[in-house]
């Protein structure tokens, strides 16, 4: 049997909430055994896009967003999900600066996901920095304030903390003095009510600061901003594109800055660059 080049199959695993590890493996292999049911051909590699810091061994380190994974071996459970196929993964912000460089045909780009947490990827000269090899970019975890708000990873004043669509949601309901969800926020947002706006603007200012400092180690000629948060929040993208132009210093540029060409699903391209590559 021929493979249709063409053939695409996409499915949304939502993890249940708040959820334990073994209840989110359990929806995890009932979306795979569908795909797999639904493949033309068996399948021979995988990508995967982990949000999450593995060891060499392939066991979860941390993954603040859902803490039951710690300890998990992602090695063992993927072969038991792709018994015949080779499978990789990597770090999701990384995956998607792969894919958005390739799409945008450069060799330096950074890579910024804003969405339940702050990822990030760094490609220079073609290659992704640190390395797969070496760790992950942690864009999430710069520090913009030393005395700052408490991040999920415990330490004060990651951009994470500010810039994150639960961290904006948290200063939009502080500033309302009423709790506010994601659809109330973009409504507000519409209506350019102060607290919409200013808790947004306060969120892309932390990023800037962020996007800001790597800037002045790296110089990335291009900066891609993507995530679920980023392509919901009308005017986000030129919001962080203006507080990076107010950083900058005289005789040095500040870099362009854009949102993601492949929209939310930047890491999942860099994940099936990743299994072909394999």
């Amino acid at each position: 049997m021929e493979r249709d080049p063409s053939f695409r199959h996409e499915t949304v695993v939502s993890w249940p909430a708040p959820g334990t590890a073994e209840a989110d493996l359990a929806v995890l292999a009932r979306h795979v055994r569908d795909v797999r049911d639904r493949w033309p051909e068996p399948v021979t590699s995988v990508g995967v896009a982990l949000p999450a810091a593995v060891d060499d061994a392939g066991r979860v380190l941390t993954w603040p967003s859902r803490p039951g994974w710690a300890g998990v071996d992602v090695r063992s459970v993927m072969r038991d999900l792709f018994p015949r196929a080779r499978v990789t993964w990597a770090d999701d912000g990384e995956l998607a600066a792969l894919a958005e460089a390739a799409v945008a045909e450069v060799a330096d780009l950074l890579y910024v996901g804003v969405g339940t947490g702050i990822g990030g990827g760094l490609v220079w000269q073609g290659r992704l920095v640190p390395g797969l090899d070496r760790g992950s970019c942690e864009l999430g975890h710069v520090v913009v304030d030393r005395a700052g708000r408490v991040c999920v990873c415990g330490r004060r004043g990651c951009v994470q903390a500010y810039a994150s669509g639960p961290a904006v949601l948290r200063a939009a309901a502080t500033l309302r003095r009423a709790p506010v969800d994601a659809a109330e926020l973009h409504d507000g947002l519409g209506r350019r009510a102060p607290w919409a706006v200013a808790a947004v603007d306060d969120g892309a200012a932390a990023l800037a600061v962020a996007i800001t400092s790597v800037s002045e180690l790296m110089r990335p000629a291009t900066v891609v901003i993507g995530g679920g948060f980023a392509a919901a929040t009308a005017g986000y993208v030129p919001t962080v594109a203006r507080h990076v132009r107010d950083l900058s210093r005289p005789g040095v540029p500040a870099p362009e800055v854009r949102a993601a060409a492949l929209g939310g699903l930047s890491s999942l391209h860099g994940a099936v660059l990743l299994a072909r590559r394999a």
